[in-house]
This record gives structure tokens, C-alpha cells and sequence, in this order.
């Protein structure tokens, strides 16, 4: 996954179309999805069980869909800090199978100046490597306005 990133300080560094930095995590392996069943709490087997899943008729097995909304929630708290974060929405739109290269990435829609401080709306995108969304949403951030 990638580390450095740059923090939006006030809305006053952000304008309608700026993208934050991409949150990259390649080659999804099972142990991943294994590794997040355990930190989740998440434990169906269609994520690790490979007959499991094959006889539920998925290819493979497959990464839990809030893992995928976590790399999202990554791209937004990095960019905006964590505790600016108003709100958070993701749809899943595509299962993210082992092998898999995910890129979590949001940009602002929106920038609302109201007196000392700021709400930025963004739109958040996690896609795979073919570039196919694999999750959507939007999330929402205070921030002071200069």
C-alpha cells in the first residue's frame, strides 16, 4: 500500500476537480482477505474457501466488499485527516478477486465556504486493474476555510 501522501490542510489548497493521492495496494492475495477476516470479524468462508466459493458459483474466492470500502475510507481520511471526516458512503460494484491491483482515489465535487470553515464533498472511486470500478461512494469533510 502506499504510505506518503499529502494532507489537504484547509479548503482554501482545494478546488472542484482536484484528485488526493491514490491509495494503491497490488496483488491482493487470500491471506488478505484471510488477514481482514480476522481484524473484521468477518469469517464467511466465500472469502477463503475455495470449494466453498466455487460451488456457490464464483470463480474464485473473493475480498470481503468492506475491505474494499476500507482502501476508499483510506484515500479519504489520508487526504482530509481522519477526524475532519463528516460522512462516508460506498456502493460495491464488483467483487475484487486474488491477484488483484486496487486503486482507491477521491476528488472534490464541491467546496462551501461558510465563514471559518469549510465543507468539501468528494467523490470517492476504487477501481481494479483493468480500471473497472469495483467500488463507489462519496464522503464529506470539515475543514477550516484559509
Amino acid at each position: 500500500m502506499t504510505d506518503a501522501y499529502e494532507q489537504a490542510v484547509t479548503a482554501a489548497d482545494l478546488a472542484v476537480g482536484d484528485t488526493g493521492p491514490e491509495v494503491v495496494v497490488e496483488d491482493l492475495e487470500r491471506r488478505d482477505f484471510v488477514t481482514y477476516a480476522g481484524a473484521s470479524g468477518d469469517f464467511n468462508p466465500i472469502h477463503y474457501d475455495e470449494p466453498l466459493a466455487d460451488a456457490a458459483g464464483y470463480d474464485s474466492v473473493f475480498a470481503q466488499g468492506m475491505l474494499t470500502a476500507g482502501f476508499a475510507a483510506h484515500a479519504v481520511s489520508d487526504w482530509f485527516g481522519l477526524g475532519n471526516v463528516r460522512s462516508f458512503d460506498v456502493r460495491f460494484e464488483a467483487q475484487v478477486w486474488p491477484g488483484d491491483t486496487v486503486t482507491a482515489v477521491a476528488e472534490v465535487t464541491a467546496v462551501e465556504r461558510d465563514g471559518d470553515t469549510a465543507t468539501v464533498e468528494a467523490d470517492v472511486r476504487v477501481t481494479n486493474q483493468e480500471g473497472e470500478p469495483v467500488a463507489t461512494g462519496e464522503a464529506s469533510a470539515e475543514l477550516p476555510a484559509e
